[in-house]
């Protein structure tokens, strides 16, 4: 067999494997991405033009992440937050809009107090969705809900669902922070899960649809 036939196919034979190389990297890479981000690695791949940008867009959030200093909330920290949550929720009887807009404040407290940094909403979820892939969609829900409200398009139960939909979200950031800390209650029991906010409106604290493109709430 001539020499430029032996080299064809070594050439060819390399490329396969190449092509196989990288076709395992790319799975593995899809597997990592969506065994952390669940069911926000669908969000991201139906709001893509493609699986690559949607890939793409998952790892640059991972890295962002990872960059960042997340810290435990302080036991008594944590202590306050509860007792906040608990005033707002009773508010919500006699006044669901400011309740609701208490609430969300709230939320971004307890993320900037735990190293969040506190850019726009897109950006706030994009970096919760990183480390609460399950709750981020409650998260945008919440405040689409609470934006629709404000503009006088909302009612009284978009609000309650508004503050459950947040509630999801505090009762992660807490629970997380309880179970990085090991934290007590009053009772010196250690708690760890969702932290149990009383008193919240009768409902579900789950999204199941997939909501609308939320509004800018900075603007």
């Amino acid at each position: 067999m001539p020499a430029w036939a032996w080299i064809a196919i070594v050439v060819v034979a390399a490329v396969v494997v190449a092509v196989a190389v990288w076709r395992a990297l790319a799975a593995k890479r899809t597997r990592a991405l969506q065994g952390r981000f669940g069911p926000e690695y669908d969000r991201a791949r139906e709001d893509s033009d493609s699986k690559r940008a949607a890939e793409a867009d998952l790892a640059a959030r991972a890295e962002r992440r990872d960059e960042l200093d997340i810290r435990p909330l302080a036991p008594g920290a944590r202590e306050r937050y509860v007792g906040e949550w608990q005033h707002v929720q009773a508010r919500f009887v006699d006044d669901p809009d400011g309740a609701v807009r208490e609430a969300d404040g709230l939320i971004q407290s307890v993320m900037a107090e735990r190293g969040y940094p506190m850019d726009d909403f897109e950006q706030r979820a994009a970096d919760i969705s990183v480390d609460h892939p399950q709750v981020v969609e409650n998260y945008r829900e919440g405040h689409r809900l609470t934006r629709a409200a404000a503009l006088g398009d909302g009612t009284t139960e978009d609000l309650r669902q508004a503050m459950q939909h947040y509630r999801s979200l505090f009762d992660a950031l807490l629970g997380d922070s309880l179970a990085t800390t090991g934290a007590t209650t009053n009772s010196g029991a250690t708690t760890t899960g969702n932290v149990n906010t009383t008193g919240m409106p009768a409902g579900g604290t789950t999204a199941t649809a997939r909501p609308g493109t939320p509004a800018s709430p900075d603007a």
